[in-house]
């Protein structure tokens, strides 16, 4: 689990799959919402930061799913996938602990 970065980095509908490529995690605020974007154990998930699990760690709110392309593409926030929501949200580098 990392930790969310103080600055934001720049990432886009265009930028957003090449960004979880190259850095297997990243932090994407959605209004009052925050969202783990994760690649662990072989598997790419959205974790909800606001709701912690029994080893305290952020929850899972989506499917495990093998590729970068199925998760952006799975919807997850209000029915919304993060490449919808790529040109609104912030997002934030995750830092090691």
């Amino acid at each position: 689990m990392g930790k969310m970065a103080e600055e934001t980095v720049e990432i886009g509908p265009d930028t957003l799959d090449a960004y979880l490529r190259s850095n297997t995690r990243v932090f994407a605020k959605v209004g009052e919402y925050t969202y783990y974007v994760t690649h662990t154990d072989g598997y790419w998930r959205i974790q909800d930061c606001a709701n912690l699990n029994e080893k305290g760690h952020f929850s899972d709110c989506s499917d495990l799913v093998p590729t970068v392309n199925e998760v952006i593409n799975l919807p997850f926030h209000n029915g919304r996938t993060l490449l919808e929501l790529a040109g609104e949200a912030e997002f934030f580098p995750s830092i090691e602990e």
